[in-house]
């Protein structure tokens, strides 16, 4: 069985692909951090010491810190995932899939700012998703924080992609279990118009019907801190 902590070690990546990609050319800072995964709980995650996301914002260079470690979570039952760069779900759910905690033909019930439903320049087969080592390195190499979703939805894991990014998609409801795939952006300041405490008790709501929970900090998008201290009150 594809075993997370065997893979999530702790590595560099100084190549223009994946995250790293992203205006790779223009700037200083050459390469990003993948934090390791350890076994632990919210009140176990930090903030770490090296840059995990670079980019230009309006011709300004601006890199970001994101987690210390990646968390894996085990709560009544359910399994969850706590890491910042949201393409790491895409691996985390061929982890679950070989688990059995999921099966193909899934509901995915995506919280985010952001859809997230952009396609990738390559794609994986359903056979390299069932390979360990095929699925990381397409998770690190080839896919990027808005391109991830789209290659789960094409080999058939999710039927159903339902995106949560709206006054009004909040106010959607599910019947059955779900895969819950949260991005702590959805709390940016962009996203006050939708009261926290609504944000808040329909994640909770979600989380009741969740098989499976994979939750990105998304430090480009949010304060690393503020997104720690919100996922400590949620969950």
């Amino acid at each position: 069985m594809l075993n997370p902590r065997h893979f999530y070690k702790g590595f560099s990546i100084a190549k223009a692909v994946g995250n790293n990609a992203f205006s790779f050319n223009a700037r200083k800072q050459s390469e990003i951090f993948i934090p390791p995964l350890i076994d632990g709980t919210p009140e176990d995650l930090k903030i770490g010491q090296q840059i995990v996301f670079s980019e230009l914002e309006d011709g300004t260079e601006k890199n970001f810190y994101g987690l210390k470690n990646f968390i894996h979570w085990q709560k009544e039952g359910r399994e969850y995932f706590i890491f910042d760069n949201h393409n790491h779900a895409f691996f985390f759910w061929a982890y679950a899939l070989q688990k059995k905690l999921i099966d193909f033909g899934e509901t995915l019930v995506h919280v985010d700012q952001h859809t997230d439903m952009r396609e990738p320049l390559k794609w994986i087969s359903k056979k390299e998703f069932m390979d360990a080592n095929e699925v990381f390195d397409y998770t690190n190499f080839k896919l990027n924080v808005g391109n991830f979703i789209q290659p789960a939805i094409k080999i058939g894991l999710f039927k159903s992609v339902e995106i949560i990014d709206s006054s009004v998609t909040f106010e959607k409801l599910f019947s059955g279990q779900i895969v819950l795939d949260v991005d702590m952006d959805i709390f940016s300041a962009e996203m006050d118009y939708i009261p926290k405490s609504i944000k808040i008790a329909k994640i909770r709501a979600y989380e009741k019907q969740a098989k499976l929970v994979t939750i990105a900090t998304s430090p480009f998008f949010l304060d690393q801190q503020k997104a720690i201290q919100l996922i400590r009150e949620i969950f």
